[in-house]
């Protein structure tokens, strides 16, 4: 004699009875995102989008409203601007001259505090410091820095039996250069703590079993740390190309774009339109401009990344 085990279905009742708590769930969670969201809409998105569209009309900071319709005018006249190329091509500059150390410099000083096992906590903190400064208070340690006869700098080159010469900030060839030598200073730390974080999520046994099988340190880096820390270069490169994109602060108090305007960036230039020659319409094309440059610049370098990690699969 067999006995057959009978399966009763679910009534409707029980499958839905959880669609009011799921109800509720949604609700909390939009309640908890609503404030940023309305920070969002109100100061980053909705500024972004009255930007592009004051870019099409003459608005002014003399007149109230957007002014005459001027369709591409402004962006025609940024664009055969001198000066408009000029700024553009320092800002490029200067994320040249900074992004590639930035990198490279805080990967290696991440690698050999990660190797540290002791006073691991004071390296954080001496690399991490000076990135929590302000950018007024770096401005004004490497102008006395650079300060011609006085600054430390002019003391370092009478030390070496060098003739000081008019400053690195006054000359045109050596002021931007001056200038990422002080961004790298203070913003090194940032990206040194994102590495040495990516760091201590690789396994230790992968090491180990790569010491066992002789591998030498530099084979372990090339084969271990680099290949596992892709996605931690790759988010450092796109905040680090962005970063230096957007230069302003220590070019402003710096140099104040000079001498002439040989340091003058793209922000500089932007500001000065709509705040000095009270142009809101035409300084808005040029943020647009920049703004594509940016998005054109992570673009291609996402592409980059993709067909590398597919050439390694």
């Amino acid at each position: 004699m067999t006995t057959t085990t009978l399966t009763v279905p679910r009534s409707g009742r029980s499958r839905f009875a959880a669609h009011p708590r799921a109800v509720r769930d949604t609700r909390s969670a939009w309640l908890f995102i609503a404030p940023f969201g309305i920070f969002y809409l109100a100061f980053l998105l909705g500024p972004t989008i009255y930007m592009f569209v004051m870019s099409f009309f003459n608005t002014s900071t003399v007149r109230t409203g957007l002014g005459s319709f001027a369709g591409f005018a402004n962006y025609a006249e940024m664009l055969t601007r001198a000066d408009f190329w000029s700024s553009l091509w320092h800002t490029l500059q200067f994320t040249i001259y900074t992004t590639p150390p930035l990198v490279i410099i805080a990967f290696v000083f991440a690698v050999l505090t990660n190797r540290m096992r002791h006073a691991q906590w004071f390296y954080r903190l001496a690399f991490f410091l000076p990135f929590i400064l302000p950018s007024a208070t770096i401005s004004l340690i490497w102008v006395f820095i650079f300060t011609p006869s006085t600054g430390l700098w002019a003391l370092v080159q009478e030390g070496l039996g060098m003739t000081p010469g008019a400053g690195v900030l006054s000359s045109p060839n050596t002021a931007m250069i001056g200038i990422a030598i002080a961004t790298l200073w203070w913003t090194l730390g940032f990206n040194y703590v994102l590495y040495l974080a990516g760091l201590q999520e690789i396994p230790r046994e992968l090491y180990e079993a790569a010491a066992v099988d002789g591998a030498t340190p530099w084979q372990q880096i090339w084969s271990i740390t680099i290949p596992m820390l892709r996605r931690t270069t790759t988010l450092v490169l796109l905040l680090q190309i962005i970063a230096s994109l957007k230069i302003f602060d220590q070019v402003y108090l710096m140099t104040g774009g000079g001498p002439g305007i040989s340091t003058q960036v793209s922000l500089q230039l932007i500001t000065g339109t709509a705040f000095t020659d009270n142009r809101v319409g035409a300084a808005s094309a040029a943020s647009v401009l920049l703004f594509i440059v940016i998005i054109v610049i992570a673009v291609i370098r996402q592409i980059a990344d993709r067909a590398a990690a597919r050439k390694e699969f």
